[in-house]
């Protein structure tokens, strides 16, 4: 293995973060603390939504999410297949059955066609979603106009996973706005947009939901006295009115995600111009570059490329990563894996997100991606599908 490896993607961490960081650990507060409110607030005014939770990862972000949306039981769930296995995941958790929509070809989002069509067939057999999770990938935007107007026909939820794309924009609204969803939730992992370490939130324009999700991550704990049921002990004194979860933020976690979001549109900008650079130098090549919706900016969280017919993806793949490129793949598609085939699911079932998985090279993008670097991933590439 080369001594170099180029990552697909990776935090890019300054003296600023790190200042921050040491600033709450030279502080009284570790965790629920000040931090938290203040990264909370400022992640609502940079995506134009009303509330923003923080929590510990975004996994538990959909979870909450699809609890504040009442997932129970009985309840029926839909996402894409094309996602980490966390969008369906989440449902489960709730007691929840989960489906999935087969994805768009170009945009390899959840297909709005298909999503309509399984509509019909759920309103005819009286099976039809309580949630739908339509997922960003890479960071490029769903349709979400079309997938709004369904959920207004057929009476169900939107939940965005929009883990992929903070910074990004859809019909002129930056991505979290909650204007075609109930809740948007985002991911604040070290390979995504910006970065708490581990981290995630949900955002929603609804007073109700933020307030449900807060209650929620903090084990279904209030210490608000106008929620209690009973006469209050002392200034002590907490009710439990909910099943919840430990699910919280720290203020660490907190403050490194403020620093870090004070950076997004530097953030944003170096992936743009990383993806327009492989646009263009890569637009000779027998490859599929990524799509761009219209109505949409990506954040470009990943750039995935397909490899068509010969020499094949694993080869490609392998030559890469030989030549140190760090490549990866972006997604098994959910339903082909092990726990998901135990419940019924079988390969064939949603062949777009099948046929994206069977050609898909994710090429390394971060904003710390240097032009030489990224000059490299180029050549490497273009020897690779020779």
């Amino acid at each position: 293995m080369p001594e170099r490896i180029i990552p697909y993607g990776r935090q890019g961490i300054d003296d600023t973060d790190v200042d921050a960081v040491v600033a709450v650990l030279r502080s009284d507060w570790l965790t629920q603390g000040p931090a938290i409110p203040r990264f909370e607030s400022e992640l609502a005014a940079r995506c134009g939504a009303a509330q923003a939770v923080a929590v510990c990862n975004a996994t538990a972000a959909l979870h909450v999410s699809c609890l504040a949306l009442g997932v129970g039981p009985g309840d029926r769930v839909w996402t894409s297949p094309n996602t980490f296995v966390a969008s369906a995941n989440a449902a489960r958790l709730c007691g929840a059955e989960i489906d999935f929509v087969d994805i768009d070809p170009r945009s390899y989002n959840m297909c709005v066609e298909a999503l309509a069509a399984k509509l019909r067939d759920g309103e005819s057999t009286g099976r039809l979603p309580k949630v739908v999770v339509p997922v960003h990938f890479a960071g490029q935007a769903c349709d979400m106009r079309g997938i709004s107007a369904l959920a207004d026909d057929y009476g169900f939820a939107v939940l965005e996973d929009a883990a992929h794309a903070l910074g990004g924009e859809y019909a002129g609204d930056p991505i979290g706005s909650c204007r075609y969803a109930d809740i948007a939730i985002l991911s604040f992992h070290p390979v995504k947009i910006v970065t708490t370490g581990e981290g995630g939130a949900a955002l929603t324009n609804d007073l109700e939901i933020a307030e449900r999700l807060r209650l929620l991550r903090s084990h279904g704990i209030t210490r608000d006295a106008t929620c209690f049921q009973r006469p209050s002990d002392g200034p002590w004194y907490y009710e439990q009115t909910a099943l919840g979860l430990n699910y919280r933020l720290t203020d660490i976690q907190a403050a490194l995600g403020s620093s870090q979001l004070a950076r997004l549109p530097e953030f944003i900008a170096r992936r743009r111009a990383i993806a327009a650079r492989y646009d263009r130098e890569l637009a000779s090549l027998q490859l599929v570059r990524p799509w761009q919706h219209a109505d949409g900016v990506s954040a470009y969280h990943l750039y995935p490329v397909r490899i068509p017919g010969k020499p094949g993806r694993r080869q490609v793949f392998d030559a890469l990563r030989a030549s140190g490129v760090g490549v990866n793949v972006h997604y098994i598609p959910v339903h082909t894996q092990p726990y998901y085939q135990a419940m019924g699911f079988i390969s064939g079932d949603f062949p777009v997100a099948e046929s994206f998985y069977e050609e898909a090279i994710s090429l390394p993008i971060y904003p710390a991606l240097s032009d030489e670097e990224q000059s490299h991933v180029i050549g490497a590439l273009r020897r690779a599908l020779e």
